[in-house]
């Protein structure tokens, strides 16, 4: 059981919880694969076959390699454009600057728990002028583990100072972030509006809130009830 009243902190994931990292890097493929006279989802599944090579230039250069089409200079100045692009497509989605200045008003602390490398989490909170809000950011090159292993958000808690019954964790992946909280026992809020990959084998797995629009993550510290961790 876990009262509201005692939740001392909030630990997000960042892509795709706080803006949608997925249409950002959609827009920089399609420009990238103009360039190239090919199909932006063509070279999307360059980037997601590997997980542990989501964010890497080496995906481009593949795609190019593939269709014949490498060139030193033309692969650098993809790279270039391609950051850029991504860049420029960091929009934080609605609501969630209000949700974390009044959790800041609350006294609740903010940490980041992210699989991005922490270069790119910097980056990219500070786009979407959101870094300000948070206490700590902590990425799994930290901890050398990307989530499901919960070692980043154990991180996290241990910088904020808290336990995991104090804290409870918001994501958009039911293995990655739900599966990860839980493992620590922690209340687990599943921010369902920002889930584009999830494709159903991870049904199983239950969070304890579902969130169709982050505004209401804020009715936990409104309401006075209990939230029953299950």
């Amino acid at each position: 059981m876990i009262c509201c009243s005692e939740i001392k902190a909030v630990i997000f994931d960042m892509d795709n919880t706080l803006f949608d990292f997925v249409e950002a890097q959609l827009h920089a493929c399609d420009v990238v694969a103009q360039e190239l006279h090919g199909n932006k989802y063509d070279l999307y599944n360059y980037f997601v076959r590997d997980p542990t090579k989501f964010e890497a230039y080496s995906n481009i250069a593949d795609y190019m390699f593939d269709r014949k089409l490498y060139d030193e200079k033309k692969y650098a100045e993809l790279c270039a454009l391609y950051d850029k692009i991504k860049m420029d497509s960091i929009v934080p989605y609605q609501g969630i600057s209000e949700v974390l200045r009044k959790l800041k008003e609350k006294g609740v602390k903010l940490a980041i728990a992210t699989n991005s490398p922490y270069c790119n989490a910097i980056a990219r909170l500070k786009k979407a002028n959101l870094i300000h809000y948070f206490d700590t950011i902590i990425s799994s090159c930290m901890t050398k583990r990307m989530k499901p292993d919960p070692g980043s958000i154990s991180l996290a808690l241990a910088s904020l100072e808290v336990k995991p019954a104090e804290a409870i964790m918001v994501g958009d992946s039911l293995d990655r972030d739900i599966m990860a909280a839980k493992a620590l026992g922690m209340f687990a809020v599943y921010a369902a509006y920002g889930d584009k990959n999830q494709k159903g084998e991870y049904d199983d797995v239950r969070a304890n809130i579902v969130l169709n629009d982050i505004l209401d993550l804020l009715k936990l510290f409104d309401e006075p009830l209990i939230m029953q961790n299950t």
